[in-house]
């Protein structure tokens, strides 16, 4: 054992001295190659300066170009960093582009009558107000008072097969030839069929020119939708202790690819009035984070188009679809229709739980909702005049075999048209890009040090070089290894010293 431990050494003691030998003849060269690469990298380097340093005759130019190269390199260091923190800011700049066109799409228009229900269908069931204030929570804020809670309680356990959808669909507001007295579109008629029906707070609302028809266009500003609405208060009614105190009709104007949202958006004319709209076309375009708030890897399941009001009902249908198992009629998907009770029971506190929870949140990146990458608004002016003169009045009493007052009670007239053949996009954009930030890195390179990419690389080779030749003669100069598992012979071994223990 003690022959085969030596002859294991002496084998690892060649091993060694045959690495160092490689190491000093093929990869260490000697003082003088090592001098001679120091003095041709400070005569051929692109770092201008540099040779100044090393090849003037007098010192005082030396210290001088030190000096020069020094706080050259300060500054460039100081510069390079400050782009990179100001790129790692992630700032934007926002640009307005106008763009004039020949023709332009017209937007979606629903319209809504203030008075939801029929009056005969709610004479003796006053109750249906709050039942269609709970049904519609999930789309505006609504607090139900204490004094309400037992009269909704006995409806609810009396009508446990009550269908507020059909209800409401059946004796709500409604589209015909007697509550559309005219409709005109870019100098064509349109009819109630051209209208599609959706359920939305004010319960039966119709939507012009709706997702699904191809898209409607005009060539010419000031012209567009012309309309004009019975209201006819004497057949449809609300609750005004709830806070539906005025008549007229609501409507609201958005993408086609986007659902209505009210909830205090929607533009009002009162009866009797006569609305002039202009509209134009605004398209934002907003960066995706850490820029902007967008994320546009978002898509929703039961829309087309990422939009945050489509966003954020598919988050409340997944919340109630998970908690009550059913899903409401007026929310997104294909779950189980909620009944009555289950609405107020289970779907309304779950709202207001996901209100105050904070379940579904919109805006920025990291909320439920974020800001769509792509959105198209139409900002508005409205301007107001009364319905007619005294002729127009005698004129649509005649025709309509109606009196004076009940023109004046019930008729709304609407115009909707484009300001001009335009359209605003704001995009918010980068304010350094990648390729400018090298761009700039690049310029304080070359106006400080007169250097570049090149240069960058020649000094990272030299570093690397001189580190490399730093580890060989360190580890040439290194001691050798303790020999921990072959004692030496001048001490005892185990079994020397066993045997001696045993002697004594």
């Amino acid at each position: 054992m003690e022959q085969l431990g030596r002859f294991i050494q002496s084998d690892a003691k060649g091993i060694l001295e045959k690495t160092r030998l490689c190491l000093i003849k093929k990869l260490l060269p000697h003082l003088e190659d090592r001098r001679r690469y120091h003095e041709e990298f400070v005569s051929s380097t692109s770092f201008h300066g540099v040779h100044n340093i090393f090849h003037m005759q007098s010192k005082a130019r030396r210290g001088l170009w030190l000096l020069i190269v020094a706080g050259c390199l300060a500054t460039v260091i100081w510069q390079v960093c400050s782009r990179f923190i100001y790129y790692f800011s992630w700032p934007t700049t926002s640009t307005v582009v106008v763009q004039y066109v020949e023709n332009i799409k017209f937007p979606s228009v629903t319209f809504c009558n203030l008075n939801r229900f029929q009056a005969h269908a709610v004479s003796n069931l006053k109750v249906i107000f709050l039942v269609w204030n709970i049904v519609s929570a999930m789309l505006k804020t609504f607090a139900m008072e204490d004094k309400y809670s037992q009269e909704l309680n006995d409806f609810l356990l009396g009508n446990q097969n009550f269908s507020i959808k059909e209800f409401t669909r059946k004796n709500g507001f409604y589209l015909n030839s007697s509550t559309l007295l005219e409709c005109d579109f870019f100098g064509k008629p349109c009819y109630p069929q051209d209208f599609e029906h959706v359920f939305t707070e004010y319960g039966n609302c119709f939507t012009f020119n709706h997702n699904d028809l191809s898209a409607r266009r005009v060539s010419l500003s000031g012209r567009g939708l012309h309309l004009l609405f019975d209201v006819q208060q004497d057949k449809f009614t609300d609750e005004p202790s709830l806070g539906y105190t005025d008549a007229g009709i609501t409507f609201i104007i958005h993408s086609p690819h986007e659902l209505p949202r009210f909830d205090g958006l929607g533009l009002l004319t009162p009866v009797g009035m006569h609305a002039r709209v202009a509209i134009r076309q605004l398209k934002s375009i907003i960066q995706e984070y850490p820029w902007g708030e967008c994320k546009p890897d978002i898509k929703l399941q039961y829309h087309k188009i990422y939009s945050t009001n489509g966003c954020l009902l598919e988050c409340k249908a997944r919340y109630i679809q998970d908690w009550c198992g059913c899903l409401p009629f007026i929310l997104p998907g294909n779950g189980t229709e909620c009944d009555l009770l289950k609405f107020y029971k289970c779907v309304y506190p779950a709202v207001y739980d996901i209100e105050i929870k904070g379940l579904c949140t919109v805006g920025t990146h990291n909320s439920t909702c974020p800001a769509p990458c792509e959105e198209t608004d139409y900002p508005t002016t409205v301007t107001y005049s009364n319905l007619g003169g005294e002729k127009a009045i005698q004129y649509f009493s005649t025709k309509l075999k109606k009196s004076p007052e009940y023109i004046r009670q019930n008729l709304v007239r609407i115009e909707i048209k484009y300001h001009d053949l335009s359209y605003k996009i704001t995009q918010q954009q980068k304010a350094l890009t990648v390729s400018e930030l090298l761009s700039e890195v690049g310029g304080q390179l070359g106006l400080f040090c007169g250097a570049s990419m090149i240069t960058i690389i020649e000094l990272l080779e030299y570093i690397f070089t001189n580190f490399c030749w730093m580890c060989i003669f360190l580890l040439l100069k290194a001691p050798e290894m303790p020999q921990w598992n072959n004692p030496s012979q001048n001490q005892p071994t185990h079994k020397e010293k066993k045997r001696g223990i045993q002697e004594c």
